[in-house]
């Protein structure tokens, strides 16, 4: 082993989730720190098994580190304007360089798309001595690799698998697992360059790096990102705000495919060190239908459409299950012919499986492949899918024959089966129940479904779908409200029985699927009990799991797409001060960069997989809603 470089070289702590920026290449992503670390990247696509994944294993996960060899002042971060380039700071006493950190993307569904990650290495002010080490952990660790050095480059193998690391300086392999380090300085004006490719071509030794190549893809990278970001249709008061979280949106896309995975990250927990830790890189077709809703919101159709080519695909694979009893959790069993999540490619995301082998993060375990909830029943995923392809209908090219008749199908499964139990939005893992807002986003699909047949005249059972719509109706408002709480509740009571007295944050959408007026007073009555029960400065829980338990342990924090869903809730009550003021409260609880996990601590730290789309959705939406009531 190089004196230079030792197995202490190797370790390192933790940093905060927040202290990440994400870059990507519409295939995938990587989380790179503010201390210049690529601690997460799976590669080729989001849901391939990790290349670097020290975030859930600091010792074996894998890291590709860029260091300070003498002790650093201070670290900043920010993104190259209208892109999602990155850019970290790194300042010592004897001087300060910048690490731009991208993925190259230069055309739009680029058929010679090959997947690099560009990490250029500038001198800004004085002179500074710098040291890297790259250590991959093919399969989350699981999987031995080999290294062979090329002069200024090295390639890495376990396995098919295969990744090359070009440089401008020297690197040689060292240690056991094998990693390659280099060690070298720069002076003002001066740089070093490094590409890593995924299945670099092969034969003889890589080529070598050179500023021209270098400049020609960031350049192109930067008039990628700017041109896209140009069709944004939004101008309002939170511009930047709003296009940060439109580019984060899609940077979350897989352009391939057009699906839009929940998070880049698995296995980040909502509580430190607890065991609610999930596989968050699929798709939850009701994220991207608010997805779809925002991006159609700022001009984005051409999103809107690779989407709804996803989801109809989706649809025409569903299979009927007409015959379920609903108490089991496989084919033909109960959970109806759509699936929670999926994967990219549009069939059912795996099985859930633990990976033992790996610490987890800040030691939160067990870390989870595969999410165990695309086994569950959800009959709110009908009102989202449903709605979003009512949006697009109505505001983009419109849907096919062919999309319809498969929505009719789907509907015929809904119509039978919407008054029953199910697990729902927040997926607990308690058994099923009569929860109220898979019943409100049952009336939703039924009821879109009768807006589509009768604006453009399709063909349609109407009377049955208008009797199934207002029966669903007349239960929430009979059995979901609870008159002594003044307030709609997670749960139906049953016949004849008690009402339950647990409030539920999702019911907040009741107003903007258009179930009930903002200003009904029934809704209003609700909204008080959610801001004396849920809310606490601006940041809202979903539920209290004391009162309504959930089946894990531990507790979690606010979640944030229910703060921006308060925020929107407001506004269209009229209380527009009040939403304003609780926007910019959650503003002040983005990272340095703009992007949000799914909760928030009560001491402001991000929680949950990071970023999250859901949350930057609904920010979004809540701003546009704002900008329009304040106009």
């Amino acid at each position: 082993m190089s004196e230079h470089f030792t197995d202490d070289d190797a370790h390192q702590p933790y940093l905060p989730v927040a202290e990440h920026g994400l870059i990507g290449d519409l295939r995938t992503a990587a989380l790179v720190g503010t201390d210049g670390r690529v601690d997460w990247f799976c590669a080729p696509r989001f849901d391939s098994p990790s290349v670097f994944g020290a975030l859930l294993d600091a010792d074996r996960g894998g890291c590709w580190r860029i260091d300070a060899t003498r002790e650093v002042a201070t670290h900043q971060q920010f993104y190259v304007p209208d892109t999602n380039i990155l850019v970290t700071r790194v300042l010592t006493r004897d001087g300060m360089v910048e690490l731009q950190d991208f993925m190259p993307v230069l055309r739009a569904r680029d058929p010679e798309h090959r997947q690099r990650l560009v990490r250029r290495v500038s001198c800004v002010r004085g002179r500074m001595r710098l040291r890297t080490r790259i250590t991959p952990g093919f399969d989350y660790a699981r999987a031995p690799h080999t290294a062979v050095a090329h002069g200024n480059a090295v390639e890495f193998r376990s396995g098919d698998a295969r990744i090359t690391v070009r440089g401008t300086v020297p690197l040689e392999v060292v240690g056991e697992p094998a990693a390659a380090c280099g060690e070298f300085e720069l002076r003002q004006g001066e740089e070093a360059l490094f590409v890593l490719e995924c299945g670099a071509p092969e034969g003889g030794a890589p080529a070598e790096v050179t500023s021209g190549e270098v400049a020609e893809l960031f350049d192109g990278t930067v008039r990628f990102w700017r041109t896209w970001l140009s069709r944004s249709a939004y101008t309002g008061r939170w511009r930047e705000t709003v296009h940060r979280s439109a580019l984060t949106l899609k940077l979350l896309t897989h352009e391939p495919s057009g699906a839009v995975v929940a998070a880049p990250t698995l296995g980040l927990p909502e509580v430190e060190g607890g065991e609610r830790n999930w596989d968050y890189r699929y798709v939850w077709p009701r994220d991207a239908a608010f997805s779809l809703y925002a991006l159609l919101r700022l001009g984005f159709t051409d999103e809107a459409e690779a989407f709804v080519a996803w989801l109809t695909r989706c649809l025409g694979d569903a299979g009927g299950d007409s015959e379920a009893d609903g108490d089991g959790g496989g084919e033909g069993t109960g959970e109806g012919p759509l699936r929670a999540l999926y994967s990219i490619d549009g069939v059912p995301a795996p099985d859930e499986r633990i990976l033992d082998h790996l610490h987890g993060y800040r030691g939160a375990s067990p870390v989870r492949l595969g999410n165990g909830a695309s086994g569950q029943c959800q009959l709110d995923v009908y009102g989202e899918i449903v709605d979003s392809i009512y949006l697009f209908d109505k505001h983009g090219s419109g849907i096919s024959h062919g999309t319809w008749q498969d929505l009719r199908r789907v509907l015929d499964w809904l119509l039978e089966h919407w008054d029953r139990p199910d697990e729902s939005i927040w997926e607990a893992r308690v058994g099923r129940r009569n929860h109220t807002f898979s019943r409100l986003m049952s009336w939703v699909a039924v009821e879109r479904m009768v807006r589509m047949a009768r604006r453009r005249g399709l063909p349609a059972d109407l009377e049955r779908w208008c009797r199934v719509r207002d029966e669903i109706h007349e239960q929430i408002m009979e059995r979901g409200w609870n008159p002594e709480l003044g307030a709609f509740v997670q749960e139906l009571a049953d016949e004849g029985g008690e009402p339950t007295t647990v409030l539920d944050a999702s019911l907040l959408l009741m107003p903007m699927v258009k179930f009930l007026s903002p200003t009904d007073p029934l809704f209003t009555s609700t909204m008080d009990a959610v801001r004396r029960g849920l809310v606490t400065d601006s940041l809202v829980f979903r539920y209290d799991p004391d009162a309504a338990p959930d089946g894990l342990d531990g507790e979690e924090g606010t979640f944030s797409l229910c703060s921006f869903w308060w925020v929107e809730a407001l506004t269209r009550g009229g209380h527009v001060d009040e939403a304003r003021l609780a926007l910019e409260k959650m503003f002040t609880y983005s990272n340095h960069v703009g992007l949000y996990g799914e909760q928030i601590a009560v001491t402001g730290q991000q929680l949950g997989n990071f970023p999250q789309a859901f949350t930057h959705l609904a920010l979004i939406s809540a701003a546009v809603n704002l900008d329009r009531a304040m106009s």
